[in-house]
């Protein structure tokens, strides 16, 4: 893992600045239902108020008469009370409120005395003034406390962007590293439940945490290639450094904990102090497994980004060693539920890399990023010239429909192999197509006038994919080609780039819209893609072409419960967690993602566990028994197929969940509290396919 400590970090964008986010400027939220508690509260004590005014009854304390009139004064400072805290905690809408229930009263009281000449309403009239007053000064002093807390918000945002961007200045090679590793770790501490200014806490200091850089000669963090011991010891220095510049703000010291700490190991053999396991601050812990899959996921000086699923797999390989297991477990299902790969670095126009415009010479001497298709429609305009223009030869603009790790499109073998590159075919503009890893494409032309598109060489695509079916149309000033694609699959990434021959690609702009297509969009062409075409058991069959895309039905868990199936892996997988899963859940309707949901555990056959409800804990029990032949076995067998079985057993509130399969034993025990009503299991996984499940 230490090959892929980055070589210097820096950041590009801007530092959030929305006042709800601001550590700085939160003040201690009230609940909302809080404000009609202290409006009943006050009309009662002012009901109480009047009754006692009027009063002639006295209260003996020993020989002394107290009237019960007295407490009228002693009530209505309590009221006065109450409306200065509305205003506090309220503001603008505590003081319209108090204002508003004071108005209220002053007529009657001035009436009052002028109708019955009683002058001891007098001193009632001028507190409830001076009430007011009091309130006027409070609610802007606290709004001039606000403005003062935003400028040091502001300040301190102002601050920490300037210290990024020094470092960005320092390394051309990385973009945004600080900004991400940020986000990255308030994800982290989201998903394990920290509270929200704990989770500032930590953005703020991840943000910082490469800080140090700053002391570092320009030399070493833009040397390409591996560095020398002697420069290694002087980058092994920038922890420190970034504590000293840090540690100053005394006011929050976990700013120059997150500097210091964040290299140090689980295991102990980390810098600068060496700390192991739980020594090592919980904060610099987050930072440090958000740190390095940042640094995996970028590019280098010295290499491309990794991908993804390498990255998952080194991951696994530090946990406990170089990472917490705690937070290692959670980076690992914040990259399992990024299945579209945004947790990345991006530049600042991805398809042209970073250029306004495409040049394209020979056929596909540069293609585009791609742009991911998926199951909401994608527009893409853009204008095509000849790159040509002086020899008159025409441009021969194209898609090339690809997948890849990186979503990016490669003609050398080796990186092709490396980056499971995986070519669809390509399409003209013109609707002409050339079909290799397709099963089928098929164009329809339609002869019309477009309103979207008024001049030549302007263009629109429109790209959708559904499963193992893509439908691309390109409208151009007076054609419309329609293209239907079938896939090899339903699991690959489905990305187009633009290329072709002759062309400079310009104006680009992509729209990807929030609402996914109904299945009926796209008419098929060839059959479906399927792997659980075979007689069920008591449930339907389900095929998961990707993390979690399908489910099976609910199983009510009870005492005793067994669910046998056949599971093999689908034939594009490759790692060992594209396997079965149990899904633990609770739903008055019995159903995934039914009615009041909610996701208590899950279990993959491979070993790992994640629990999803604050109110459950798990407890995994995993074990290599002596028929484990090592993950490449167990990934071939997964291929090729087996009949597995998963046993329930209910103990008071713990639900243990157990199955053992080519050597891999895994018990899981659910411990949950504040849980109602019946718990429900079903069977879901990645790139697999089970059938025939039985229910005993």
């Amino acid at each position: 893992m230490d090959n892929f400590e980055p070589a210097a970090e820096a950041v590009e964008e801007r530092v959030k600045t929305e006042y709800n986010l601001g550590f700085f400027t939160k003040r201690k939220e009230v609940p909302k239902f809080a404000i009609g508690i202290m409006l009943f509260f006050y009309v009662v004590i002012s009901v109480v108020v009047a009754l006692a005014a009027r009063s002639g009854k006295v209260i003996m304390i020993g020989e002394n008469a107290l009237p019960v009139s007295a407490f009228a004064g002693v009530l209505s400072s309590l009221n006065n009370i109450n409306l200065i805290l509305m205003v506090i905690f309220y503001g603008k809408l505590g003081l319209i409120l108090s204002v508003f229930l004071i108005l209220v009263q002053l007529p009657a009281m001035i009436l009052g005395i002028i109708s019955s000449h009683n002058l001891s309403s007098i001193p009632g009239v001028f507190l409830n003034i001076l009430t007011l007053v009091t309130l006027f000064v409070i609610y802007s002093h606290q709004k001039r406390l606000d403005e003062e807390s935003r400028r040091m918000q502001m300040l301190f945002e102002q601050t920490a962007t300037a210290l990024v961007n020094a470092i960005d200045a320092k390394d051309k090679y990385t973009h945004g590293h600080s900004s991400r590793v940020a986000d990255y770790s308030r994800k982290l501490a989201e998903l394990n439940y920290k509270t929200e200014e704990e989770c500032d806490q930590i953005y703020y200091a991840a943000l910082l945490h490469d800080v140090g850089k700053i002391g570092i000669p320009v030399s070493i963090i833009n040397k390409k290639g591996k560095l020398t011991a002697s420069e290694y010891e002087v980058i092994m220095q920038h922890p420190s450094l970034g504590a000293q510049i840090l540690e100053n703000i005394s006011e929050y010291p976990y700013l120059a904990t997150g500097a210091h700490y964040h290299h140090e190991r689980y295991d102990g053999k980390g810098y600068p102090e060496g700390l192991k396991g739980e020594d090592i601050p919980e904060l610099a812990r987050i930072i440090s497994v958000a740190d390095a899959y940042d640094a995996m996921t970028s590019k280098r000086s010295y290499r491309d980004p990794i991908p993804q699923q390498q990255v998952r797999e080194e991951i696994v390989k530090g946990t406990g060693t170089q990472f917490d297991p705690e937070y290692a477990r959670l980076m690992l299902h914040l990259i399992d539920m990024d299945t579209e790969y945004e947790m990345k670095e991006r530049e600042s126009l991805d398809e042209f890399n970073g250029k306004d415009e495409l040049i394209v010479g020979d056929h596909r001497s540069a293609v585009s990023d791609g742009i991911l298709i998926n199951s909401c429609m994608t527009t893409v305009k853009v204008t095509i010239g000849s790159s040509e223009e002086a020899t008159g030869i025409p441009p021969l603009p194209s898609l090339l429909l690809f997948d890849a790790v990186d979503g990016k499109a490669y003609a050398d073998e080796n990186k092709q192999r490396n980056m499971g590159y995986f070519e669809y075919g390509e399409i003209w503009f013109d609707g002409k197509t050339e079909t290799s890893g397709a099963r089928k494409m098929l164009t329809e032309f339609k002869k019309t006038a477009s309103t979207d598109v008024r001049r030549n060489g302007d263009y629109k695509i429109d790209a959708v994919r559904l499963k193992d079916h893509a439908f691309i149309r390109i409208t151009g000033k007076s054609e419309i080609a329609e293209i239907t694609i079938a896939l090899p699959d339903s699991t690959r990434f489905f990305y187009i780039g633009l290329t072709g021959e002759h062309c400079r690609i310009s104006g680009l702009k992509v729209v990807k819209r929030d609402e996914e297509i109904p299945a009926s969009y796209i008419t098929r062409i060839a059959d479906e893609i399927s792997y659980i075409d075979v007689p069920a058991g008591n449930i339907p069959n389900v095929q998961i072409d990707n993390y979690r895309t399908a489910h099976s039905e609910g199983i009510e868990i009870r005492d005793g419960l067994k669910v046998s199936f056949h599971t093999m892996s689908l034939p594009t997988s490759k790692r060992v967690w594209h396997c079965p899963f149990i899904n633990i859940y609770s739903a008055e309707d019995g159903r995934v993602n039914g009615k009041k949901y909610r996701e208590l555990a899950f279990i993959r056959f491979d070993g790992e566990c994640w629990e999803c409800d604050k109110d459950c804990m798990s407890e995994l029990d995993v074990k290599k028994t002596e028929n484990f032949k090592g993950w490449d076995e167990w990934k071939a067998i997964n291929k090729t197929g087996y009949d597995a079985t998963v046993e329930f057993r209910i103990e008071e509130n713990k639900i243990i969940v157990s199955t053992e399969n080519m050597g891999i034993s895994v018990k899981n025990t659910v411990t949950m509290n504040d849980i109602e009503g019946p718990i429900y299991a079903s069977l879901t996984g990645d790139q697999c396919a089970l059938t025939n499940i039985m229910i005993n």
